[in-house]
């Protein structure tokens, strides 16, 4: 391709934003809100931060004949992936994206509790990356070893990619050495290895004290837990020992899903049909290998023979030493996904924007990512800003599926809707993977 016939970039300042009334964001300067790292709940004014975006650019293309727009993606989970995919289908051949993350394979988070309880064989739910076949899209499996925001430049253990556009979509990283005892006496189980790990585990355990519990906060996947204590009851109860044991969950949340009172209540139920105690507003600060007791942050003790685990979360180590973070993540408009440094943008885990983590807030930040870039390069209108909306399902166990619609930032606060757990929801569940393998890998519904 020639030189001149590349797409110019010209920077311009962003548009004020929008008025979203009393505790609404009126401006890039006015104070964003968190809990303790828990997206999207309500905060305590000593939790308060301000996020400064006034120095941030976004960039337009223009000219005539366009060339190619070179865009580099970083990490391949439900953001990477979907962004990919938008700016495929809408750009085809004038689109050189490339698409980088160090595994090999894709696995949807509720997989790795398939796994895990032995309902499905790892094998299964894994998704090579090589069946990505989309026009102007390249998978590259490679180590991401520096990233320059300035000069959108990004170095890998095998190559040096520039481009137009970044997107840093790699997620958040589990710190295990975090937890101290963690490793030497319990079990993570969000990590891919860990969980699969613990399919040739769990038949080991037979009797005795199990804990599911939370280390920090944030964490993927508020449900997830829950997911994890009541898919243990159903795992134990089959194999005919469930009576010899007991099962304790320790969140650090007053009720298991904040944003949907229905929801939690349903899972307050099922937690007490199924005899699992419920410890609230708790979390887990070290294990003590010798003793075999969970230390809480109260510093009370529970004692444990079996511990599951969700580690501290924090961003990749070549995330925090590329200048793009504050306060432990990547800073973003929370309408756009623009990060301060102009033609990058993040989305996902690795972000500071109040929603949880979990794959399907991912997904629809990429949409706006992707939307925006679309309509800058084929002059269209620009898409709505990022609601922060998505719909999570949650294992009752027994075969049903119970589902959460939340929106985090349309209004002055979060709210959520609950379906009740049904078999109609547990294949809904399924045809929402089903639609992503045929829409992201071209596989076969």
């Amino acid at each position: 391709m020639r030189p001149d016939r590349r797409p110019r970039l010209r920077a311009r300042s962003p548009p004020p934003a929008p008025s979203r009334g009393a505790g609404g964001l009126a401006s890039f300067r006015e104070p964003l809100t968190t809990v303790a790292g828990s997206k999207g709940y309500t905060p305590a004014a000593s939790e308060r931060r301000e996020i400064d975006f006034e120095s941030q650019l976004t960039f337009q293309w223009v000219g005539g004949a366009m060339g190619n727009l070179r865009v580099v993606v970083l990490g391949a989970g439900f953001g990477g992936l979907e962004l990919s995919t938008m700016l495929s289908e809408a750009l085809g051949e004038r689109l050189e994206l490339t698409l980088i993350d160090r595994n090999d394979s894709f696995v949807f988070g509720y997989s790795k509790l398939d796994v895990m309880f032995g309902r499905k064989l790892p094998d299964a739910v894994r998704l090579p990356y090589r069946q990505i076949q989309q026009p102007g899209v390249r998978f590259r499996q490679e180590a991401i070893t520096a990233i320059d925001p300035q000069r959108r430049r990004v170095t890998t253990d095998r190559a040096t990619y520039e481009a137009d556009v970044l997107v840093v979509a790699l997620g958040a990283d589990y710190d295990v050495a975090a937890t101290p005892g963690l490793a030497e006496a319990g079990h993570e189980f969000y990590s891919v290895p860990g969980a699969f790990a613990l399919r040739s585990i769990l038949p080991t355990f037979s009797k005795g004290r199990a804990i599911v519990g939370v280390t920090s906060t944030p964490f993927k996947c508020p449900p997830a837990p829950s997911e994890a204590a009541l898919l243990l009851h159903d795992y134990l109860t089959a194999r005919g020992v469930r009576d010899a044991c007991e099962i304790t969950l320790v969140l650090p949340f007053g009720v298991p899903i904040p944003p949907a009172p229905s929801s939690s209540q349903a899972l307050l139920a099922a937690f007490a049909e199924r005899g699992i105690t419920f410890v609230p507003r708790r979390m887990v600060r070290s294990l003590d290998p010798r003793r075999r007791v969970a230390v809480l942050d109260d510093a009370s003790e529970l004692p444990f023979d079996l511990f599951l685990g969700v580690p501290v979360h924090r961003v990749p180590d070549v995330v925090a030493k590329s200048g793009m973070i504050k306060d432990g993540w990547i800073p973003v408009d929370p309408r756009t996904l623009a990060t301060r440094f102009p033609g990058v943008y993040a989305v996902g885990d690795v972000t500071d924007i109040e929603v949880p983590k979990a794959g399907v807030f991912a997904e629809g930040a990429a949409r706006v990512v992707a939307q925006t870039l679309i309509a800058e390069l084929k002059g269209g209108e620009k898409p709505s800003p990022y609601t922060g909306k998505g719909s999570c399902y949650v294992e009752f166990g027994g075969t049903r599926v119970g589902r959460v619609d939340v929106d985090f930032l349309s209004g002055p606060r979060p709210t959520g809707a609950f379906q009740e757990p049904s078999q109609a929801l547990a294949r809904d569940k399924e045809q929402f993977g089903r639609s992503r393998r045929t829409r992201w890998f071209g596989l076969e519904a």
